[in-house]
């Protein structure tokens, strides 16, 4: 595929987070339940994709040892993030304070977190479609389906805080155009040193970025806010419907 191609792809999955927004603007006041429901949704998604087609892909490439290695790096490396960043989480903040101020700070969160995630991301989807057009549409087409319930995830905290629909959707679309962003950084900086190995280290540690939101954020932030197992009902749905995905690819 071309460089120009590459990047067409990269910036449609990227998108993609904003037609997630999109779908949930579409509701006047989303409760509670909805939110549990799809912050589990995506962290279904985001940890399905990272085991079964990120790590998996690495591990072919790479050999087991050095895709681990790159997972457990991207763990760190998200972890230093998470360290650096002040963060607030869903579970930890006190109801009686009222949820508008602790949902739009968590929805920011998630976008910063989304936003560096999408950027190695795209890096990864630029560089496995110039490697193989069908590995770029299959990496795409993964990270296209998981970018809508995230742009569902960072739009409805922010949209429930403020009420502001326009806000929601803007940091939803800026979180999502951090993956062409990764997408021309791979072009202009290491496109000609592009190689299966480069490739199989940078999926192996964006799985590990991905892996640590799911677990770390969002199964957390929809716990607090789901009852009768809305959490493990959301993630579970999201982890069947990107199987479904990949199966059909």
């Amino acid at each position: 595929m071309s460089v120009w191609g590459a990047l067409l792809l990269t910036a449609l999955a990227g998108m993609s987070t904003a037609l997630g927004a999109l779908l949930a603007l579409g509701r006047r006041k989303p409760g509670g339940s909805f939110l549990a429901y799809t912050l589990g949704l995506s962290a279904g998604v985001m940890v399905l994709v990272s085991f079964v087609e990120l790590l998996s892909s690495s591990t072919e490439m790479i050999g087991t040892g050095r895709a681990y290695a790159s997972f457990f790096a991207g763990m760190l490396a998200m972890g230093l993030v998470d360290i650096a960043v002040p963060h607030v989480y869903f579970a930890e903040e006190p109801r009686d304070k009222g949820v508008h101020d602790p949902l739009m700070r968590t929805g920011l969160l998630l976008a910063l977190g989304i936003g560096i995630h999408n950027f190695p991301e795209g890096m990864a989807t630029f560089a496995g479609s110039l490697k193989e057009a069908r590995v770029g549409l299959a990496i795409a087409l993964a990270v296209g389906l998981h970018n809508i319930p995230e742009g569902l995830a960072v739009s409805l905290p922010i949209y429930a805080a403020t009420g502001d629909r326009w806000k929601a959707f803007r940091w939803s679309l800026l979180s999502g155009l951090a993956e062409p962003a990764g997408a021309v950084f791979a072009a202009a900086f290491f496109a000609r040193f592009l190689s299966e190995s480069l490739l199989g280290w940078t999926l192996g540690a964006v799985a590990g970025v991905m892996v640590y939101i799911s677990l770390d954020e969002l199964v957390p932030a929809s716990r607090s806010y789901g009852r009768d197992h809305l959490a493990i009902l959301g993630a579970g749905t999201g982890m069947a419907v990107m199987a479904l995905s990949l199966h059909l690819i």
